[in-house]
């Protein structure tokens, strides 16, 4: 019996796809025949492809280029409003949801105060539902319009049979965060954690698109870390357990039940009770935020303060001693507090612990995308899907 082969007519039409829309996406406008330098497909395949998406709705044109001797040529774009994304950040205190077209216009947005040690898995999916709702209703989207939702979650997202998220982070029990979602909504969700969505928006929208080889440091109440290893069609990713990395042998007891970790210094909880054991005060009712924004403003002589800027200046220089990466961004809610105003002190106590050669090809910067960069880039997962076809 002859042996049936495999159809990859159809493979190689999804691949040549794929290549031709995220070139499109990262370049845009683009001419046709720019497409096929980009992507190294023949002009017959770009002619193809091409007017597949356009009769799709997918692509449209976006005015031309003069070109010399002939005709011009036309520019081509992905069509905005062809569909949108919805990005989910979980983040300690607050869910931040925010509505995008194709383009990464937030055309919606809304917040859902949490307290993530307290708040069951049930509680959570609820506001996230909720959430969702309040942003199609704002932008008048209808549900079958929307590709997918990306969620971001503290801590490393493991993926077991049945199981999304990373139960330790938050203090909860193992759940099935994606289920509870799946009870309240049919759209495709996707799932990863603060820093990876993080990185990738920094990848796509930040910095890290002109600077490949971009670590971003993550700080709230959680520490983590996202890598950007390439250009913008790469994939950013979580480097690892960065909070719960030691950096005291036998130090401060921490959550995850080791002692010592990062974490357990410069996570934003872990400042706080550093400032009150050191005799600091601090008002009884002051939420989190404006507790830590308050610290950074005046350490009443603690030291505390200037001892933050060592501990992470010190696990920043790990990171370039480890990865040798061109460019740290640090980011997330207290990061930014910390860094606004004293990155001057941080990159000093970094370069005093990492390798001089390392340092010296290393930029550390403030991320530019602000404390919403997380759910800009959750909403790339479900992008990120459409892209590849």
């Amino acid at each position: 019996m002859t042996q049936r082969q495999p159809n990859t007519v159809g493979a190689v039409g999804r691949d040549n796809r794929s290549l031709l829309l995220r070139a499109l996406y990262f370049s845009a406008p683009a001419s046709r025949h720019a497409l096929g330098a980009a992507t190294g497909l023949s002009a017959a395949s770009v002619g193809k492809v091409v007017r597949e998406l356009v009769g799709e709705g997918v692509v449209i044109e976006a005015g031309s280029l003069d070109s010399d001797g002939g005709r011009p040529r036309k520019l081509l774009r992905i069509a905005p409003g062809y569909g949108f994304v919805a990005g989910v950040d979980v983040g300690e205190t607050k869910i931040r949801i925010g509505l995008f077209d194709l383009a990464m216009t937030e055309l919606a947005g809304a917040g859902r105060f949490i307290d993530l040690r307290r708040d069951s898995p049930e509680t959570v999916a609820s506001h996230i539902l909720a959430g969702l709702t309040t942003v199609l209703a704002k932008s008048a989207v209808p549900p079958d319009a929307v590709i997918g939702v990306g969620v971001s979650l503290p801590g490393g997202v493991r993926r077991m049979p049945g199981m999304t998220g990373d139960p330790q982070s938050p203090g909860w029990d193992p759940v099935l965060l994606e289920e509870l979602l799946g009870k309240g909504t049919d759209l495709p969700l996707h799932f990863g954690s603060r820093a990876g969505t993080a990185g990738r928006a920094e990848l796509w929208f930040g910095g890290g698109r002109e600077t490949p080889g971009t670590v971003v440091a993550w700080l709230g109440s959680n520490v983590e870390a996202g890598l950007v290893s390439e250009g913008p069609t790469a994939h950013a990713t979580p480097a690892g357990e960065f909070g719960h990395t030691v950096l005291v042998a036998g130090g401060r007891p921490c959550r995850c039940g080791s002692k010592g970790c990062l974490e357990a210094y410069v996570g934003a909880e872990a400042i706080l009770d550093r400032f009150r054991e050191a005799g600091g005060i601090i008002a009884e009712d002051a939420g989190l935020e404006p507790a830590l924004a308050a610290i950074v403003h005046d350490d009443q002589g603690t030291g505390v303060l200037a001892e933050t800027h060592r501990y992470l200046g010190a696990s920043i220089g790990g990171l370039i001693n480890l990865l040798n990466p061109a460019r740290v961004v640090l980011g997330g809610w207290a990061g930014l507090l910390l860094g606004e105003r004293h990155l001057d002190a941080i990159r000093d106590a970094a370069r005093r612990h990492s390798l001089k050669h390392s340092f010296a090809t290393a930029e550390i910067d403030l991320s530019s995308l602000g404390p919403d960069a997380a759910t800009r880039g959750a909403a790339t997962l479900p992008l990120e899907h459409f892209l590849n076809g």
